[in-house]
This record gives structure tokens, C-alpha cells and sequence, in this order.
């Protein structure tokens, strides 16, 4: 839902989980640097993050512009002075914005990305893992958070039916078998840091560039 006066559109998860969500991001993101948010949705997440991930700066991205019409709205109510305008971003392209004429100021040094491989293609997770290869210093982090099966079993009655619900949306969608993932990281020299168990059956994963 959105308000119509400003255009700023509500992901009801994001009250949930953005502080769980913290508490991972200030273990391991490096300690300064840009962060690159792939598919922020409606910006709550970036207005949240960024002023509490200071010194790092936090650069939005999203492919939908009725999406990024709404981070914009949310940074005009929020500002912080380390979060840059949104840009356009298709993960599944072979060539990103900010590898061009968009790049941020600092150095990207990690990419967070919540919520979107399993409701998007396959192939949007692997451009994904293929960006983070091209973009990420040695040392950098890759960070999802989301449902994701175990050794392609669900691991929780809920997250079985999301996955139903999801995939009779879209049958390219699906909540991502963990192993699948990690494989798809590791052939883009993304190495498997952590898992951590997060609220309501999902996890947050981590991989470090080599």
C-alpha cells in the first residue's frame, strides 16, 4: 500500500525483520566503504540501514520505477547524508549501471540483497552471483537474506506453501534450495562466510569474494 500524497509504498516484512537484519549487517560488512543494496523494493530497508551503517554509504538500486519513485519518497522523509539516489539496476544483466557512468564515490566493497531470489528467475540469481564476481574487491561481502530450502527440503510448513503460492504467481519463481546457491556463488568465486537463522524461517547467508 502506498500513501498517495508522496508515493511511498510499505513492505509490512520490513518492520519485521530490519532489525535482525542489522544485527547481522554490523558483524559483517566491512567497516567503511559503499554498500550496493540490489532490488530494494519500496527503500524502507535503505533509509532504515543507512544511518546506522555509518561511516559506510548505502547506494539503492531497483529495477522497477514505481519502486524507485517510492526510495526516493522514503529518503525525502529520512535523509541521511550517506545514502545516494536510487538507480535503475537489472541483476540479471551481464553489465551493470554502477559498473559505468553511475559509480558511487567509494569504492563498493559489499552488496546486500534481501528478499529476491525466489521471486524472481533463476538466471536473476545467477547475474547475481556474476555481478558480485565483477564488481566486489577480494574481501568483499555478498550478503541474502530470504527463505531457502535445506537439501532441497523445506524447512518449515510455511515456507511450503509460500513456495506454492509463489511459483502459481510465476513459474520461474520459488523459494531457492540452499546448496543450489552456494554452488551457483562458488563457480563465481563466492565463498560460503556464514549462515545465520533469522525470524520466521529465513536466513541470512554470507559469501566472501577470494
Amino acid at each position: 500500500m502506498n500513501t498517495p500524497e508522496d508515493g511511498r509504498k510499505y513492505a509490512p516484512a520490513t518492520q519485521r525483520n530490519r532489525e535482525p537484519i542489522l544485527e547481522v549487517l554490523l558483524q559483517v560488512l566491512p567497516p567503511t566503504g559503499t554498500v550496493l543494496e540490489v532490488a530494494s523494493g519500496t527503500g524502507e530497508h535503505a533509509v532504515y540501514f543507512a544511518p546506522r551503517l555509518t561511516p559506510r554509504r548505502w547506494l539503492p538500486t531497483e529495477q522497477n520505477p514505481l519502486l524507485r519513485a517510492s526510495i526516493k519518497a522514503w529518503a525525502k522523509e529520512y535523509p541521511s547524508d550517506n545514502l545516494y539516489p536510487p538507480l535503475e539496476l537489472d541483476a540479471s544483466m551481464a553489465s551493470w549501471t554502477v559498473e559505468k557512468d553511475a559509480a558511487p564515490d567509494l569504492p563498493i566493497v559489499a552488496i546486500v540483497n534481501i528478499n529476491m531470489i525466489h521471486i524472481s528467475p533463476w538466471s536473476t540469481c545467477l547475474g547475481l552471483m556474476a555481478g558480485a564476481c565483477r564488481i566486489l574487491p577480494p574481501g568483499g561481502i555478498l550478503y541474502l537474506y530470504g527463505p531457502f530450502k535445506q537439501n532441497g527440503e523445506h524447512t518449515a510448513p510455511s515456507n511450503a506453501a509460500f513456495d506454492e503460492s509463489l511459483r502459481a504467481q510465476n513459474p520461474a519463481w520459488g523459494v531457492r534450495n540452499l546448496q543450489d546457491v552456494i554452488a551457483a556463488a562458488t563457480r563465481e568465486n563466492m565463498n560460503l562466510k556464514a549462515t545465520y537463522q533469522m525470524p520466521a524461517n529465513n536466513l541470512s547467508v554470507v559469501f566472501e569474494r577470494s
